[in-house]
């Protein structure tokens, strides 16, 4: 029991701990700097609840590691009621960030003027897709404002990971509990399914090799909007000797309509895995590459990037 002054008597006082000291003291966490760029996370897709909770929980993530971020969601097709377009929100970002700097020398404080892109913008997308890309593209111009925008989030080992997961989940794939190496599988041949045609299947490949490398099982990627392209792949894996095939989405999930994954795998006969969603490598990969474009060093990811 407690009183209005602290600990009863009796009961131990938890005493902060002194800062270790020498080489193998923990380090200091690295918090967002004052005045950086805000992070904007570029959502595709028909914005929808689900669609938003999803960027909420990446954006979540990627606070947790860099306490202080200023981050917020602008939507390709958002209307700027319930869904800010991504336009807008790139205008509101520079716009508040103009009155934070006046505030603070309001108030008499000695702050730096803003310099560099107001914003960093991070499209929410597993693999290139040029289509959703130029219509980034074009939001950042019609904003007006200075940005900077980064690549998307693959290949990446932590994908490569995150798809594990995702088979693992649906009961496609078993996993080490420690390591999540397999130890056996359900499948003995994934399609890696990707949008964005031929330079999406290029990209998803060399994730898929991380991914065959984990699950010891072939892995070929196929686009789900190119006509015959998830078809002729599970015929290739079936030639080679897999009989028991799974679909593993190489998306983050708003990029497509759920019923073409749906469709395609009805149509090559084998079940699918969720897409990657908000798994925790995703809000690591975004932090990544704000913080690159900033060049400021939060904790970085696991794994090396491949590019």
């Amino acid at each position: 029991m407690s009183t209005p002054t602290g600990p009863a008597s009796g009961l131990p006082v938890r005493m902060p701990r002194p800062r270790q000291s020498g080489r193998h003291r923990r380090p200091e966490p690295v918090v967002a700097p004052e005045g950086a760029a805000a992070l904007v996370l570029a959502v595709p897709g028909t914005p929808s609840s689900a669609t938003r909770s999803l960027a909420e929980e990446v954006i979540s993530i990627a606070r947790s590691e860099l306490p202080g971020l200023n981050a917020r969601i602008g939507y390709l097709d958002g209307d700027d009621a319930e869904y800010p377009a991504l336009a807008s929100a790139l205008t509101h970002a520079s716009t508040e960030r103009t009155a934070r700097y006046e505030q603070a020398v309001a108030a008499g404080r000695e702050v730096a003027a803003p310099e560099g892109p107001s914003a960093v913008v991070v499209p929410l997308l597993a693999g290139p897709d040029s289509s959703i890309v130029r219509r980034i593209r074009q939001a950042v111009m019609d904003s007006g404002t200075q940005v900077e925008l980064t690549d998307v989030l693959g290949p990446h080992p932590l994908l490569a990971e995150a798809l594990h997961v995702r088979l693992s989940e649906a009961g496609l794939a078993r996993a080490d509990r420690a390591r999540l190496f397999t130890v056996a599988t359900a499948a003995d041949g994934i399609v890696l399914a990707t949008v964005g045609g031929e330079e999406a299947v290029q990209a998803a490949g060399i994730t898929g090799m991380l991914l065959a490398a984990r699950l010891a099982v072939p892995v070929m990627a196929a686009a789900l909007d190119v006509d015959g392209s998830v078809s002729s792949i599970a015929e290739q894996l079936r030639n080679a000797g897999s009989a028991q095939l799974a679909l593993a989405p190489y998306l983050v999930g708003p990029e497509i309509d759920a019923s073409l994954l749906e469709a395609a795998a009805k149509e090559v006969g084998c079940a699918t895995a969720e897409p990657l969603g908000a798994y925790p490598a995703i809000g690591k990969l975004v932090l990544s590459l704000y913080a690159t474009a900033l060049g400021i060093t939060p904790a970085t990811p696991q794994g090396a990037p491949v590019h």
